[in-house]
C-alpha cells in the first residue's frame, strides 16, 4: 500500500515558566492511502499535539518541533515548507476537523461563507461556482434543508449539524488525509454513532485516509484500521484493531481495555480506574512512563526505557514483559473483552 504520510522521530517541546515541557517524546508512524489510523490515550498523552504538528499549527516560539524530526508527505518535508506552499498543503492535501466546532466555526460568518472561503482560497473558482460547491458539501454531509443551512451562523445549529458544516469544510477540497481531532466529544451516543458513520462512508466515496484521536476506545472499534496507543507523548503499543482489541500486549492497554463499560456487566458492578496520574513531561522520563501506575511493575522497568518488540507484522509494543528473562503474565483482560 502506498505511504502517503511518515513521520519519523517527531518531538514536540513547550516552552513554559517552569521548564520545558517534552508533549512527544520521539514517535514514529505512517499513513497509508484510504486507511484510518487512530490514535489513543488519556488527555495529556501527547495525541492532539501530534496532529496539529503534522498540520503546522503549533506557533513557536512557545512550541518547538526538534530539528531531528521529520514529517513526510509523498515525499516531501512538511517541516521545510515556506508559506505559499502550506496554504496549498493545509486544505488540498490535509485538512483537520478541530474538536469544539463552536470554538472554531467563526460566529460572525455564516456557515455557507465558511465553506466557500475553504473553495475560493483553494480553487480558482468565483463566489457563484463556489457557493454551488458549498450547497453540494451540506448534501453530502447530509445537512437536511441545506440550502437553508447554507445561510445560517453556527450558533443557529444544533451540536451534530455544527460538527458536520465541519467536516464539510475539511473535506472541501477533497485532501488525501483527514485528522479528526475528538470529532465526536461534545456529541450525545446517538449523534456520535451518526457522526462515525459518516465519516466512513466519505472515507471510501473520497479515497481519504484518516487520522482518528480520541479517547474512546468504543468509537475506533468498528472505525479504525490500525491503532496506537499513546501515553505521556510516546508510543507504548500499535497494532490493526484486532489485534489491539483481542492480543493486546502492553499493562497500560489492559487497563483501558478493562475500563470500557461492557453489556454483559452486571447493572452495579463497580468500573474499573487506573489508579495514580500520568507522569510530569517537564521530567527526563528515561524509563518506562507508565512504571509508577503498572501493576506489573519490576525494578527494570523504573531504571531503563524498554526496547520495541515485534510481536506480528504489524504488532509492536515497548514493554519489559516482553522481555525474555521477564515472568509470563496472564492478564486478567481475556473474559471481560
Amino acid at each position: 500500500m502506498e505511504k502517503i504520510l511518515e513521520v519519523k522521530n517527531l518531538e514536540v517541546s513547550f516552552h513554559t515558566y517552569a521548564g520545558e515541557v517534552r508533549a512527544v517524546r520521539g514517535i514514529n508512524f505512517h499513513i497509508h492511502k484510504g486507511e484510518t489510523l487512530a490514535f489513543v490515550g488519556e488527555s495529556g498523552s501527547g495525541k492532539t499535539v501530534t496532529a496539529k504538528s503534522i498540520m503546522r499549527l503549533l506557533k513557536a516560539p512557545l512550541a518547538e518541533i526538534k530539528e531531528s524530526s521529520s514529517i513526510l508527505y509523498k515525499g516531501r518535508e512538511v517541516l521545510q515548507m515556506n508559506k505559499t506552499e502550506l496554504q496549498d498543503y493545509r486544505g488540498n492535501d490535509v485538512s483537520m476537523i478541530f474538536q469544539d466546532p463552536m470554538t472554531f466555526l467563526n460566529p460572525t460568518m455564516t456557515c455557507g461563507d465558511q465553506i466557500i472561503e475553504s473553495f475560493i482560497l483553494h480553487q480558482d473558482i468565483n463566489k457563484r461556482e463556489a457557493r454551488q460547491k458549498a450547497l453540494e458539501m451540506l448534501n453530502v454531509v447530509r445537512i437536511p434543508d441545506a440550502e437553508k443551512r447554507l445561510d445560517a451562523y453556527p450558533h443557529e445549529l444544533s451540536g451534530g449539524m455544527r460538527q458536520r458544516v465541519m467536516i464539510a469544510m475539511a473535506l472541501a477540497c477533497s485532501p488525501s488525509i483527514l485528522v479528526a481531532d475528538e470529532p465526536t466529544t461534545a456529541l450525545d451516543v446517538t449523534i456520535q454513532a451518526q457522526i462515525m458513520a459518516l465519516l466512513n462512508a466519505l472515507k471510501v466515496k473520497f479515497d481519504t485516509a484518516i487520522l482518528l484521536v480520541t479517547h474512546d476506545l468504543g468509537v475506533v472499534s468498528n472505525f479504525a484500521d490500525r491503532i496506537q496507543i499513546m501515553y505521556a507523548g510516546k508510543v507504548l503499543e500499535e497494532g490493526t484493531a484486532m489485534e489491539i482489541f483481542y492480543k493486546p500486549q502492553h499493562p497500560y492497554t489492559w487497563a483501558l481495555l478493562k475500563s470500557v463499560p461492557k453489556l454483559s456487566k452486571h447493572n452495579k458492578q463497580e468500573l474499573y480506574a487506573l489508579k495514580g496520574t500520568p507522569p510530569d513531561l517537564i521530567l527526563p522520563l528515561e524509563h518506562c512512563p507508565f512504571a509508577a501506575r503498572c501493576e506489573y511493575c519490576m525494578k527494570i522497568c523504573r531504571t531503563a526505557m524498554p526496547d520495541r518488540t515485534k510481536i506480528t507484522e504489524t504488532q509492536y509494543v515497548s514493554c519489559w514483559l516482553k522481555h525474555e528473562k521477564a515472568p509470563v503474565i496472564e492478564p486478567g483482560y481475556k473474559r471481560e473483552v
